[in-house]
């Protein structure tokens, strides 16, 4: 005997389509949370392992910062420590050069001339003094240049003044600290038109009624 089936054929069918078409939205939509899930770990591991390397920079940034700070506080303390060794040189230059000096300031001085004052501004010697007349000056300054520690002596000022009886002239002159050697060396360098060889005699000032 046939087996006829009664039953809506097509409503049958469209429920197993929309069912099939449920099941595959609910696959979709679970796999689209996987991913999103899966894509928002990625993401957010990489944040945190460039967040972990941001910190790491700002630390050794830092370290870094520490380090220029200490290496300008031994910059300046190099520096001091090397003017101060400028210094010390340079006293233990002088040290030699003060005593010939002062040797060759009593050698030069002529009769009928008194120092009553020297005063030293860096290689500048400034002299003062009293003197019978202009002449007597006029030799000290050639005495001066031809000492060998002493060089460039310049009269700035001379004038009659009382006070000291026999040495009626006041004067203040200057000389430029040398030494042998150095003015050896300005020597041998050939002089240009018009300039004065080194070591050349110092002019006489003008003498109004000096008498030496």
């Amino acid at each position: 005997m046939s087996r006829i089936n009664l039953l809506p054929w097509r409503a049958e069918r469209r429920k197993q389509r929309q069912k099939e078409f449920g099941v595959m939205v609910g696959i979709a939509a679970a796999a689209g949370v996987a991913l999103w899930f899966l894509v928002n770990m990625y993401y957010n591991a990489q944040i945190d392992g460039q967040n972990e390397r941001n910190a790491f920079l700002q630390q050794q940034i830092a370290a870094v910062d520490t380090q220029i700070v200490e290496i300008d506080a031994l910059e300046s303390q190099r520096a001091r420590l090397l003017a101060r060794k400028a210094v010390i040189e340079e006293l233990q230059g002088n040290r030699s050069q003060m005593v010939h000096l002062f040797d060759q300031l009593v050698r030069t001085i002529p009769d009928g001339v008194l120092l009553t004052s020297l005063k030293q501004e860096g290689q500048a010697l400034t002299l003062e003094g009293r003197s019978q007349s202009n002449a007597r000056v006029s030799t000290y300054m050639r005495a001066l240049d031809a000492s060998g520690w002493m060089t460039s002596p310049q009269l700035s000022v001379i004038e009659a003044r009382d006070g000291v009886p026999g040495l009626p002239y006041a004067f203040t002159l200057s000389v430029q600290l040398s030494t042998p050697a150095a003015k050896e060396a300005a020597a041998s360098e050939p002089a240009g038109p018009g300039d004065t060889a080194p070591g050349a005699p110092v002019a006489a000032p003008a003498v109004e009624g000096a008498a030496s």
